[in-house]
């Protein structure tokens, strides 16, 4: 009867350490600023637009005071919907994030993959993840192996 072979990596290492995953959290954060750029420009639009009501209500017609109140609450609508849609739970951020770290973290797996059927391990756990491991036998530490795998070595 053969052993059980197991072994762990630790991911975070792994993907950090990947000049990849540093060039799409680069991307990512550029997109981000692009975004908060366009959002900072409705929100001083919408700011200028309430502080020119404010000082010209008492002289405005009521006709023009219930446009701008309209213009106001549109500005207001698009300014949440704006951070809705780029930083809202299913905005385009997290979508943004998934498109950009797809192919490192599909990098990460083929590597692992590699180094656990050429080790012959059975398992290959993952201690960055939520899967906790109480002991672990540092020789079956696999992060470097697979760290060199992905740079060629």
């Amino acid at each position: 009867m053969s052993q059980t072979k197991v072994g762990y990596i630790d991911s975070k290492k792994i993907i950090d350490g990947m000049q990849d995953s540093r060039d799409a959290k680069a991307r990512l954060d550029n997109q981000v600023t692009e975004w908060q750029t366009e959002l900072k420009v409705l929100e001083d639009s919408l700011q200028n637009m309430k502080d020119d009501f404010e000082k010209k209500k008492l002289i405005l017609t009521d006709q023009l005071k219930e446009q701008t109140e309209t213009q106001i609450k549109n500005l207001e609508t698009r300014v949440i919907n704006f951070r809705t849609e780029k930083f809202g739970e299913n905005g385009e951020y997290f979508q943004k994030q998934t498109e950009f770290m797809k192919p490192v973290l599909d990098k990460v797996f083929k590597a692992i993959e590699i180094v656990a059927k050429d080790g012959n391990y059975d398992y290959v756990f993952d201690r960055s993840s939520e899967i906790m491991l109480l002991y672990v036998n540092e020789n079956y530490d696999l992060t470097l192996k697979v760290i060199n795998t992905l740079e060629g070595k």
